[in-house]
Parts: structure tokens; C-alpha cells; sequence
């Protein structure tokens, strides 16, 4: 997801692009700290998401979601409780008082992941043979390879594969735009990522993923590829 921030808070910038680089399926293209700016840009490029203070010098956040044209899904990060009614009205996501966890960020951007796509977009398909068959799998639903001696495991978001194959053969059909070799075992498709830290990833569907150390410099590269 593309996302803008409009905030005349340096520190508040600094909370929001801590937090919005842990989650590869967000993408920050603009911050901006002045609303004219930011007025021109969001009616000139498409967004998906705007995080928006309320109280700020000139027009506030109010004002200023009232005038776009194209209104983009929009959190409110403000220190002030009684805007709440105001954003329900205009049909915000959802309403973050400051200062705000991590975890509650997060759940602000599940709410909108359940009703945008943020896959990466992939026309590719892997093709892998099972039993006497062969099976055509879009890149896009698979979720991680987990690599098992001389097998590997597909797992998408329906269903899982075990084919006699070895994970760098396999890493070299896939993606190099989407897909990760996190750990001597495992590759990961970066669209179905929900949270990272230095040692881990979870996924979507809630499977932990060890990030190894020889491969933790490639994959921190790779993720944050664009």
C-alpha cells in the first residue's frame, strides 16, 4: 500500500515511518508537514492510505479531508479525543490517539488490508509436477517454501505441495522481485509478510519464519526493494 503522511510534528514522522517500514506491505512515498503541499500531491498522485493529524497550523485534518477530491482511506493520528465522531462521518479507518503501540498501529492497518489488495502484483506461474500430472501454481498464492532434505514444501493460502526438488532450484523459477531466501530452509513471498524483526518473520496466516544470519543482509536488501 502507498502512503502519505501529513503531520506538523517532526517526532510524530519519525513514530510513523519507524513503524510503517516493519510492515513490507506498506510503502511511504511522501510525508509532508505543510497541508497546501500535501493538498496538491494527493489530488495529482492515487494513494491508498493517508495517516492524517487533526490539529495543525492553517487547516486542520477535518477541513483538509473534507476538500480532496479523491480521498484516499485515512487514519487519524491526533492527540485529541473529541474529533472521533468527526472521523466516523467522514469515513475514516480508523482513529489513533497519540501516543500509539506498535500493535495498535498494526491492527489499524489490518482493518485495511481486509479490503484492499496489497499483494504484489505477479503474472508469473511455477509449474511443478505431482504424481503423473503436471499443476500450474500463480506465484502470488504462495505463501513460503520450506526446504526438507530433498523435498520442499509449497504452501499457499489453500493448500500445501511436496515435490521432490531442492530450494535453490526452485528459488531460481520464482520471482526475484517477491520472493526471499530468508534462512537456508525457507523463501518467503514478501507480499504475504505481516511483521519483521531482526531474528524472525510472522506471516499473514500467522507461521513464524527465522531470518539465518548469513542470509540476514540479502533478504533487509531484497524487502526493501521497490
Amino acid at each position: 500500500m502507498k502512503c502519505v503522511i501529513l503531520d506538523d510534528e517532526p517526532f510524530a514522522h519519525q513514530v510513523l515511518e519507524h513503524y510503517i517500514n516493519q510492515l513490507p506491505r506498506l510503502q511511504l512515498v511522501a510525508g509532508f508537514r505543510n497541508s497546501v503541499q500535501a493538498y496538491e500531491y494527493l489530488n495529482n498522485h492515487k494513494v491508498d492510505l493517508l495517516f492524517l493529524d487533526i490539529e495543525m497550523p492553517l487547516i486542520n485534518g477535518i477541513n483538509f479531508l473534507s476538500a480532496l477530491t479523491h480521498k484516499p482511506n485515512t487514519i487519524f493520528t491526533t492527540a485529541y479525543k473529541e474529533y472521533a465522531f468527526e472521523g466516523f462521518e467522514l469515513g475514516v479507518v480508523d482513529y489513533l490517539l497519540k501516543p500509539f503501540s506498535y500493535e495498535r498501529f498494526v491492527k489499524a492497518i489490518d482493518k485495511i488490508s481486509q479490503t484492499i489488495d496489497v499483494s504484489v502484483p505477479v503474472t508469473h506461474m511455477l509449474v511443478i509436477k505431482e504424481k503423473d500430472s503436471l499443476l500450474n501454481i500463480r506465484q502470488q498464492d504462495i505463501i513460503y517454501i520450506e526446504g526438507c532434505k530433498d523435498y520442499i514444501k509449497i504452501i499457499t493460502s489453500d493448500r500445501q505441495f511436496i515435490i521432490y526438488h531442492t530450494l535453490k532450484g526452485i528459488l531460481q523459477r520464482l520471482n526475484s522481485d517477491v520472493f526471499l531466501q530468508t534462512h537456508r530452509s525457507y523463501i518467503v513471498n514478501k507480499a504475504h509478510i505481516a511483521r519483521i524483526t531482526q531474528e524472525k518473520l510472522i506471516m499473514l496466516n500467522e507461521t513464524v519464519i527465522p531470518i539465518g544470519q548469513s542470509y540476514r543482509q540479502a533478504f533487509f536488501k531484497g524487502i526493501n526493494k521497490v
